[in-house]
């Protein structure tokens, strides 16, 4: 990429040395064990890393067995905390709806069909009903095709919403219980472990952490940035020769371990294959023998959905897995999930269809007779693509929507979203029932259609509660840009619903404009060509190391960019690859707050106007100043509103935000933006990267270039990396896809 001038240049120097070799940014296979600096990037739809992906690493001391010392590694995945609670909660209900005989299974609304009979076969497996090799059967392999949806609730009448009290300033969740904490203690002192890690453990495990260790101690694998060779440090020390490579307690969270690192980089399951390589590698004597009890205990589930694929390695493994069953004798390949990604994926695969097989709506004909009219006039479940200007169209659609009297609400990802469009309202709000038009008194959202904007950045786990909440007869869009990087949480919903092609699909004709909107139109289809900017719309300041990146980058942000485009440094957002390195996020932060906010950060490393990135839930990130801290915790102004983080959350939740992540800025804008590309981030670049991080500013760019030919090497070779997902294939065999 050549620059059509350089601009508002900052002088040269590289008064820093160089930093540390670069980091593999590189997308890895879940199988993989280890991670530069606790993050992965992401090599398209990937997930940059659970640290980078909005997810802030926390600063937690090391996680080890007894004489091991991993600092890095226990900051690693601590900003998952909230999604494993989340996951504790999920099993529970799970445990209470196996319990359940017969029926439909409770969930707000209720869950049958496929996702019923997917419970119902683990619990005959459980009960030895049925062999383990029953599930090798997949309810999806074939007939679902014919499978005709669950009969749901009628459309609801005009009755009065029902709405949960809209809670005040935000606050995290509860610390454990003192005697909890001192339980957990002890149990790692006896086991060797740091003490460091007794809230983690609290709060990841709950109230009978400490029985739970005794009696498993590879339960520890649970906790955020705990690796197996320490929980395999701290299970010797607590067992002792009753501790070996074989035990069934170790492989079953070896597995699941395995499986929630997948997550982390998006897949909602993983070829048998690969998790039997993992258990090879991690000493397990005989993986496939532990694999297969892994699966009749019922921790992991197992499908074979779609057509048989040629050159699958994995083929003749799973006939031997499932003897004299003829559909594994195809090479079809098998894989594992946890149940929550199952769940999930079924839920939401049978919600879309539901939708898609709503009918024509007479109400609709009175509207222009738009393409997205027709289609939604048509039928419940539509997509929309386009880039950042066709964000119109389906916000004229809902407001044609509410001049026809139907009740029309548009949700986006951030709040920014919502700032730039006038009305909307965001998912998590929605969910919550803080925002919009709260629930009938079946549980379902109180309107006609919704329009979900940055729809790539759903996971499976929010499009399932959001989709299974859509009312009989409403309307569902969604709509976003597919060249964006993918949800930082696990799946690829849009994705799979527009590779399905089970709904119309409506593609924006609308460019984006201007310099900017020239030069990402050209990345989104492989082309990084020079652009005409005589505004300095687009400036490319090239670097010989990261040291000069992070002066230049300081440089640009407080002076240059204010004196040659007008646009101050609060406005200014700084975009790089990762939170490691010698220009990651730390060390750009950390050199931007020098200039533009220096202090001793007095409030746990923060000062009153540092700019902050605070991570409520993995994968969303909001963006705010500091303004104090007392014993509640550190408070936050995020866009107007009033946050309060627990002070025991801080390290793991916030970080300074001058500098994000291109996984964090998506769904957001500002008028300017500067990202750095320093030399060790060249393993870390990909398509969707570069389109994601270069559409983020709406009136100037500023690329810190130190890559040299792996920008347009990636632009042009690296276009994605799948997930391993099962949504698409669910979707193919309840709908027949759309020519």
């Amino acid at each position: 990429m050549t620059a059509p001038s350089e601009g508002p240049q900052p002088p040269t120097a590289a008064e820093e040395q160089a930093g540390p070799p670069a980091e593999d940014r590189a997308a890895q296979t879940a199988a993989d064990d280890t991670a530069a600096d606790g993050e992965t990037a992401d090599g398209g739809a990937e997930a940059e890393s659970a640290s980078e992906d909005g997810q802030p690493a926390s600063g937690t001391a090391e996680t080890g067995a007894p004489g091991t010392t991993d600092g890095e590694e226990a900051a690693k995945l601590s900003e998952a905390e909230a999604e494993l609670a989340a996951q504790r909660e999920l099993r529970a209900r799970i445990e209470q709806r196996k319990a359940e005989k017969e029926g439909p299974i409770e969930s707000g609304t209720k869950l049958s069909g496929q996702t019923a009979d997917l419970l119902a076969a683990v619990r005959a497996v459980e009960s030895g009903e049925k062999p383990s090799g029953a599930f090798f059967d997949s309810p999806r392999s074939g007939e679902a095709s014919a499978a005709a949806t669950a009969p749901r609730r009628p459309a609801p009448g005009p009755t009065e919403p029902v709405r949960p009290q809209v809670p005040g300033p935000q606050t995290g969740r509860r610390a454990a219980a003192p005697e909890t904490v001192e339980a957990v203690r002890s149990v790692l002192v006896e086991g060797g472990a740091p003490e460091t890690l007794t809230a983690q453990v609290a709060d990841s495990l709950g109230e009978q952490a400490a029985g739970m260790l005794r009696e498993n101690p590879w339960q520890l694998l649970s906790v955020p940035g705990v690796r197996p060779e320490q929980a395999d440090g701290f299970a010797r020390a607590l067992l002792g020769d009753e501790c070996g490579p074989g035990d069934e307690r170790r492989t079953a969270a070896l597995v699941t371990w395995q499986l929630e690192r997948a997550a982390l980089l998006g897949h909602t399951a993983l070829e048998s294959s690969a998790v039997r390589s993992a258990l090879a590698e991690r000493s397990v004597p005989d993986p496939d023998e532990a694999l297969q009890q892994v699966i009749a205990e019922g921790a992991v589930l197992v499908f074979q959905d779609g057509l048989p694929q040629e050159g699958t390695a994995d083929g003749e493994a799973e006939a031997e897995a499932a003897p004299g069953d003829e559909a594994a004798e195809q090479t079809v390949p098998v894989l594992l999930g946890l149940d929550r990604y199952a769940l999930a994926e079924e839920s939401l695969a049978d919600s879309l269809a539901r939708l898609a097989k709503t009918g024509a709506d007479a109400r609709w004909e009175a509207a222009e007779p738009t393409d997205l009219v027709r289609a939604v006039a048509a039928g419940g479940l539509v997509t929309h693509t386009g880039g950042e200007a066709s964000r119109a169209e389906p916000a004229g659609l809902a407001e044609a929507a509410t001049a026809l009297g139907l009740r029309a609400v548009v949700a986006v990802h951030s709040e920014d979203g919502g700032r730039r469009l006038g009305g909307a309202v965001t998912v998590s709000g929605l969910l919550a029932g803080t925002e919009g038009p709260g629930r009938d008194r079946d549980g379902a959202f109180a309107l006609d259609l919704l329009v979900v904007l940055d729809a790539p950045q759903l996971d499976v786990e929010t499009a399932a509660m959001l989709v299974e909440s859509m009312p009989d007869g409403g309307r569902l869009v969604l709509s976003g840009d597919p060249g964006l990087l993918a949800s930082a949480g696990a799946g690829r919903v849009f994705g799979d619903l527009l590779a399905a092609r089970v709904c119309p699909q409506i593609a924006s004709r609308t460019p984006d404009p201007g310099p900017i909107g020239e030069l990402v139109s050209g990345i989104g289809i492989g082309e990084l060509s020079q652009v005409e900017a005589p505004g300095k719309e687009v400036v490319i300041v090239p670097v010989r190391d990261a040291g000069e990146a992070v002066h230049r980058t300081v440089q640009l942000v407080a002076d240059s960019v204010p004196r040659a485009i007008g646009v101050p440094p609060a406005d200014t957002q700084v975009i790089t690859v990762g939170h490691g390195g010698a220009a990651g996020t730390r060390a750009l932060n950390a050199a931007l707050k020098q200039r533009l906010n220096p202090g001793p950060g007095r409030f746990g490393g923060f000062d009153p106007g540092d700019r902050v990135a605070y991570v409520p839930s993995p994968g969303r990130t909001r963006p705010g100043t500091v303004v104090s801290a007392d014993t509640e915790g550190l408070h936050l102004d995020c866009a107007g509103a009033a946050v309060v983080v627990p002070k025991e959350q801080v390290e793991s939740a916030v970080r300074h935000g001058w500098a994000m992540t291109a996984h964090q800025a998506t769904g957001m804008r500002w008028p300017a933006a500067v990202v750095v590309l320093p030399g060790d981030a060249a393993q870390g670049l990909s398509r969707p990267w570069v389109y994601t991080a270069f559409s983020r500013g709406e009136r100037h760019l500023s690329v810190v270039h130190g890559v040299d030919q792996a920008l347009p090497r990636a632009v042009a070779e690296i276009p994605t990396q799948e997930r391993t997902t099962r949504l698409r294939p669910l979707l193919e065999g309840l709908l027949a896809p759309t020519p």
